[in-house]
């Protein structure tokens, strides 16, 4: 196969799993809701008040506990699982069409090469 069609399909792919694997997940919860104003652009104007009444930056504030996080990713590796074992399924692909025809509007994936460095380069840090 020629390297243009190796990337063509593998940027088809990527936004294919990304739209049904990720995109609708409990991400979705985490995107509901009302999102802050920032004056600055980065939200450095923008700050959470806790039960406790302390004031944290937006930028310092973790956006997920480590239950959300456990969560979503056990959703995510689910759902990745299911669309790998369930690929070779005529039905199923005839759903992944449906979806592809939506991801295909998406920008096109370019190569991560700060993934690449971290995973090739042997300093992967592993999760807490």
């Amino acid at each position: 196969m020629k390297p243009a069609d190796e990337e063509r399909i593998a940027a088809r792919l990527a936004k294919l799993m990304a739209m049904i694997c990720v995109r609708n997940t409990g991400i979705e919860e985490l995107h509901a809701g009302t999102v802050p104003v920032t004056h600055t652009g980065d939200y450095s104007d923008v700050f959470i008040t806790d039960a406790d009444g302390h004031q944290i930056p937006w930028s310092d504030a973790s956006h997920l506990d480590d239950d959300q996080m456990r969560s979503l990713m056990r959703q995510i590796v689910d759902r990745l699982y299911t669309f790998h074992l369930k690929a070779d399924d005529a039905g199923f692909r005839d759903h992944l069409d449906r979806w592809l025809a939506v991801a295909e509007r998406w920008d096109e994936p370019k190569l991560d090469e700060a993934f690449l460095a971290t995973i090739i380069g042997g300093e992967a840090k592993l999760p807490r």
